[in-house]
């Protein structure tokens, strides 16, 4: 996988980023990480459903830490309100 990010994704897999791959069917994810003394492979498969990925765009996607934390949880990101932002005070 280390190979695949840095022939296919011209990137360092040792930066500290997680690399996110996706199974065929949909139903597993495989998150590659450097945590400064190895390479940690961690995944994870859905016993029902399938992961929901936000759209790909110039064959790259980045996602936010929300956007992560509900693939990895199996939610449907495009499903979730985001809370109207809040008015500040008014001086009167």
């Amino acid at each position: 996988m280390a190979a695949q990010v840095q022939t296919v994704l011209a990137a360092d897999p040792f930066s500290g980023a997680l690399f996110v791959f996706r199974g065929k069917r949909g139903d597993m994810v495989k998150i590659l990480a450097w945590d400064g003394s190895g390479l940690c492979l961690f995944a994870k498969r859905l016993e029902q459903g399938k992961f929901v990925w936000p759209p790909i765009v110039a064959g790259r996607l980045q996602l936010t830490p929300a956007q992560l934390a509900l693939l990895i949880e199996g939610i449907d990101w495009r499903r979730t309100v985001a809370p109207t932002p809040a008015t500040p005070p008014e001086t009167v």
